[in-house]
């Protein structure tokens, strides 16, 4: 274990020993009301489930931040890309699952692009600036939030509360170097029985080559990049039970792209737009809830390759993908120790797509759709006493293409007294193959069947008024993973992956305006698969791409007047393994610890400055091979409320 590791583990471990005996209060962690775990409001110390909260103030300490690097300091996540230029690929590792094994909700509605390979969501179409809540829950998910819940969820959360004026606003403008600029605008309120929201983000930087220039010579171009963020919501009180919403999201980027690794491109651009509409109703009175939703949303993702500046030699490729969601779902509290949840959700997408080369012609991509219905319920259980809670489902899904799967969860704990509480699960998940999986005229495959998987975890957590932390060990079994074929050049099911992990969270208020928060992960990863560099023989890899073995997250912060606050933090990410490309042996990216800083200054209740820096040192260090990482980065700004 190298020198700076050993620092973070040791500052982590000694805040968790010095202030874990010093208060016998409950901490405010368990207490809080989260609604992910089984889509009905309820504390965190009344499911086995592993949920991890950001809240309103640690989003507005973001600084200039991104939704990606704020997720990527959480215990079991790595946000691959999370420092890359602004546009790069955003690739979410939750407790080592693969690339779409993670389930993103808006709301506690799946948000995918079924136009992408693995369905998964590009989340440079989120600003930070629109959340007001992010809630992570860790394992799988799938008997509540269906296919690719393996790793778990993260529930971004937009909606506001407790809105009592008829007007509110607030606006940040901020600067930085390479030219950035972050500028949002949000106007809110409540009219007699009517709430609404609407927000404006801007991002634009002209960043630094995406591409590494690992001779030094080629003066490799900065790759730019411009994003937009429109919304707007409604929600209206009809009756003190029932309440109905509707919703309107619109985001679009342009970004600068590079041809690979090592390889800068000029003229190269990618233009990505996502929109979300749809409506929704929550009725409740006396001990019955029912909820009903309903989402459409397309994608689209336009590469241009020399077209748009007039060049001889081009190439456009076109992307799009539509879905529809439906769902609804009821709560019944059947007495003080029962709850009980029944639903079902239908999910249709589709895609289609178009390639324009001057070298090669035209060749348009067949319209492609699937569909998938599922009904699933559970019971939630709690003992008279308190002291034990329960949580045990399942869900039966029928598929378009390949027909029937089932899940089933079994979430227990147990709370030993007002300070610890023990929790554990068994769970199954699945990844449905995608529409490009499925379809692709050259490498897809009709018959691929789901990627499923067992999830086992047993954790530990304590609570007291100087410190809260949380020990948990998890265990995840894939054994016919969904993946490309280099001898057929198709999809199929084989390989099987074997993920074994720790993950360690501890915050603790040791003086009254210091508050210190750490987390530390370890992967332990094994899958088998073709070889990559012979692509002949299977082999087994002890360890998983892009995902390193030890992380280690730290942060402190210290509020030295009313208006000043201040925090340091730090990231270590051990080594890990790349590929190296293609036919050739993965190559290991060197470890790397990030320093940061935020200092914020209330001038009054409307009026806040701040300045954040990101990678002080200037640290030169790699997430994907051949692709650079940020350098030293610093913002600035002002926060008007009024």
């Amino acid at each position: 274990m190298s020198k700076k590791l050993k620092l973070l583990f040791s500052l982590l471990s000694v805040s968790s020993i010095a202030f874990a005996q010093e208060d016998t209060l409950h901490g405010k962690q368990l207490q809080e009301v989260i609604v992910t775990a089984n889509k009905i409001e309820q504390k965190q110390n009344a499911t086995g489930k592993v949920i991890t909260v950001i809240n309103k103030e640690q989003i507005e300490k973001a600084g200039s931040k991104s939704l990606p690097q704020l997720l990527n300091e959480l215990a079991g996540i790595t946000i691959n890309g999370a420092y890359g230029n602004a546009g790069s690929v955003q690739t979410i590792y939750m407790r080592g699952a693969s690339a779409g094994r993670t389930l993103v909700l808006m709301d506690g509605i799946p948000v995918n692009d079924p136009s992408q390979i693995n369905n998964d969501f590009d989340l440079n179409l989120f600003s930070i600036n629109d959340v007001e809540r992010i809630e992570v829950c860790k394992g799988a998910q799938s008997t509540l939030y269906g296919s690719d819940a393996i790793g778990g969820v993260v529930n971004i959360i937009t909606a506001k509360k407790d809105i009592t004026k008829a007007f509110n606003g607030k606006a940040t403008v901020s600067m930085g170097n390479k030219n950035t600029s972050r500028n949002n605008i949000q106007l809110y309120g409540k009219v007699g029985k009517l709430t609404y929201t609407t927000r404006f983000s801007q991002l634009k930087t002209d960043g630094f080559s995406a591409a590494y220039d690992s001779t030094g010579k080629n003066n490799f171009d900065a790759d730019g990049y411009k994003g937009n963020v429109t919304n707007t919501s409604l929600q209206y009180q009809a009756t003190p039970a029932l309440s109905i919403k509707t919703f309107v999201q619109y985001s679009n980027y342009r970004a600068d792209i590079d041809a690979g690794p090592f390889t800068d491109k000029r003229n190269y651009f990618l233009n990505n737009t996502a929109f979300f509409t749809g409506t929704g109703f929550t009725y409740k009175k006396s001990a019955l809830s029912i909820t009903g939703n309903y989402q459409y949303s397309k994608s689209t993702r336009h590469y241009d390759d020399n077209y748009s500046t007039g060049g001889s030699t081009y190439t456009t490729i076109d992307y799009r993908g539509f879905t529809n969601f439906y769902e609804l779902y009821a709560s019944y509290k059947i007495s003080k120790n029962f709850t009980a949840l029944v639903g079902n959700d239908f999910r249709y997408a589709s895609m289609d797509g178009a390639y324009n080369s001057s070298a090669w012609g035209s060749s348009p991509n067949k319209d492609s759709s699937l569909y998938q219905y599922s009904a699933y319920a559970s019971i939630i259980a709690a003992s008279t006493n308190g002291k034990w809670h329960a949580d045990l489902g399942g869900r039966i899904n029928n598929h378009s293409r390949y027909g029937n799967n089932s899940t089933y969860t079994f979430n227990p704990s147990y709370n030993i007294n007002t300070h610890w509480r023990l929790m554990g699960s068994i769970s199954t998940g699945f990844k449905a193959p995608s529409i490009y999986q499925l379809y692709d005229t050259y490498s897809g495959n009709i018959n691929l069947k789901p990627e499923e998987s067992v999830n086992y975890e047993v954790g530990i957590q304590q609570s007291h008024n100087k410190i809260n932390s949380r020990l948990v060990f998890f265990y995840r079994n894939i054994d016919n993973g969904i993946d490309y074929n280099y001898i057929t050049y198709k999809y199929f099911n084989y390989v099987n992956q074997i993920v074994r992990g720790i993950e360690l969270e501890v915050t603790a208020k040791p003086l009254s305006h210091l508050n210190i928060t750490a987390n530390y992960t370890y992967l332990a990863g094994q899958e088998t698969s073709q070889n990559r560099k012979t692509n002949q023989d299977t082999v087994t890899y002890n360890y998983l791409l892009r995902r390193p073995k030890h992380n280690v997250n730290i942060q402190a912060g210290y509020q030295f007047s009313n208006a000043l606050y201040v925090s340091v933090s730090g990231k270590y990410v051990s080594s890990r393994y790349d590929i190296g490309g293609y036919q050739a042996a993965d190559v290991s990216l060197a470890a790397y610890t990030l320093l940061s800083a935020y200092a914020e200054y209330k001038l009054n209740t409307s009026v806040k400055f701040f300045v954040d820096a990101q990678n002080i040192t200037n640290k030169k260090f790699f997430d994907v091979y051949g692709y650079n990482s940020i350098p030293f980065m610093i913002n600035g700004g002002i926060t008007f409320q009024f």
